[in-house]
């Protein structure tokens, strides 16, 4: 039987500040970066690849913590890993003394999403499938035993799960077909980073309709007057029915959200996506009240799933953006899609990050075939850029995604990309060693 032989952590860092790709109101100048997990095992050509997403400087404190979090698992068997991944999460996550560092929170609970999808990633290449295949044919009551639901029984408890979970279960080889077919819908942000000038968002926006998408989104929040003018020109590339979503990543308190919202209206938003801090539960509801019918969309910073919970109980979304890197890795994503299909809420996944894309493809296949059964107003975010970085780079054809094929959760980057970007001494990095800062 195959074991684990050794776990690997790299820093990874793309200089895409320089081009401001990524650049938002509250992040102007982030450099696409990942704490990157390789679980090593002593069978030739099987190996499981996992990341978390971060934007620069701190990455080498998701590398630290990541190889403490990995360290249990060295000399471990993988089919009994395998075998039991609900347990395995248990075991990492409830390590008391890491926990007491967060608990679920912070960058000891991105560590353990880099791990656990380095797990995931294992998993599902043992089996010879793609990931969201390894979710889709499992039963309700294995991806109950999975799912972290602690703290979740007020709404949810494991026997609800499984009885939602097999609602669904008739109709999913036929789910498969349709997006074997047509593929899972998505939006693109490539368009709308804030520090692009005029007209090349308006360049940008008319790709991306020649394309086939009709969902494009714009970050907004740091002058109005700028916001106004670019949304006027996305939204004449759009024309009246193509969709138009605008992101504020939390830049505003609750009243000034209220305000800036309102003030662009008359371009008929979709969405506002992060309009005030991503803990402030009660804030999100405020705005969505006041804002209504724009939606309200948030989570991408959802530290946990009770995070999430409160926020279904509140009332305060109508777009759930969970992120595959900073929620618990599968284990805890599937309580959310649990949690979101209780609340009627679609799950959109957030994706704006180096491999984001690459995995969430895997969880919205999986939340159509298995949890809620529908697309209606669900659609998952893409980025263009940094993909051939990654030796399974997702693939999207006229506005969706096509469905992966290779085993695994399509998360290995290429070895030249790791030694030319790996921080400090790849290549690339290297040769600003001697100089006062970094580009």
């Amino acid at each position: 039987m195959p074991c684990i032989t050794s776990v690997e952590v790299v820093d990874v860092r793309f200089p895409t500040s320089l081009t401001s790709d990524g650049s938002d109101a509250m992040n102007k100048d982030g450099d696409h970066s990942a704490a990157y997990v390789v679980l090593h095992t002593d069978a030739p050509g099987l190996a499981g690849h996992g990341f978390t997403f971060t934007i620069g400087r701190g990455t080498d404190l998701c590398v630290a913590a990541a190889a403490q979090r990995a360290e249990p698992l060295v000399g471990r068997d993988v089919d009994e890993l395998c075998a039991d991944l609900g347990g395995i999460y248990r075991e990492l996550q409830s390590d008391s003394q890491l926990r007491w560092l967060g608990p679920d929170k912070g960058v000891i609970h991105l560590a353990l999403a880099a791990v656990m999808n380095a797990v995931w990633d294992l998993a599902a290449r043992r089996a010879g499938v793609p990931l969201w295949r390894l979710l889709s044919d499992m039963s309700p009551e294995q991806l109950v035993d999975a799912a972290d639901l602690r703290y979740l029984s007020d709404v949810l408890t494991p026997a609800q799960a499984v009885q939602l979970l097999a609602r669904q279960e008739t109709g999913r080889k036929q789910r498969i077909a349709e997006l074997e077919a047509s593929g899972y819908p998505c939006y693109t942000t490539s368009a709308g980073w804030l520090g692009y000038s005029d007209a090349k968002l308006r360049r940008l926006c008319e790709e991306a309709v020649a394309a086939g998408y009709k969902h494009v989104k714009l970050k907004v929040g740091s002058v109005l007057a700028d916001d106004i003018r670019r949304c006027g020109i996305a939204r004449e590339v759009l024309g009246p029915d193509g969709n138009l979503m605008i992101d504020a990543n939390q830049v505003w308190d609750v009243p000034q959200a209220i305000e800036w919202v309102k003030a662009l209206a008359e371009f008929n938003p979709l969405w506002i996506e992060e309009p005030t801090s991503p803990d402030d539960i009660l804030g999100h509801a405020a705005i969505r009240r006041a804002v209504a019918p724009i939606g309200v969309a948030s989570g991408e910073h959802g530290m946990n799933r009770v995070l999430f919970k409160q926020m279904f109980q509140a009332g305060a979304l109508d777009y759930c953006q969970l992120d595959a890197a900073r929620l618990g890795s599968v284990n805890e994503v599937l309580a959310v899609y649990l949690l979101a299909a209780c609340f009627d809420v679609p799950v959109c996944p957030h994706a704006g990050g180096v491999g984001l894309c690459e995995l969430v493809q895997h969880l919205s296949i999986f939340d159509y075939v298995a949890v809620s059964g529908s697309l209606d107003r669900r659609v998952t975010e893409y980025v263009d850029h940094l993909h051939e970085h990654f030796v399974e780079p997702c693939e999207i054809r006229n506005g969706a995604y096509v469905l992966p094929v290779a085993p695994g959760y399509s998360a290995e980057m290429h070895t030249d990309s790791l030694q030319t970007y790996r921080f400090p001494d790849g290549t690339y990095w290297a040769q600003y060693a001697d100089r006062p800062a970094l580009p």
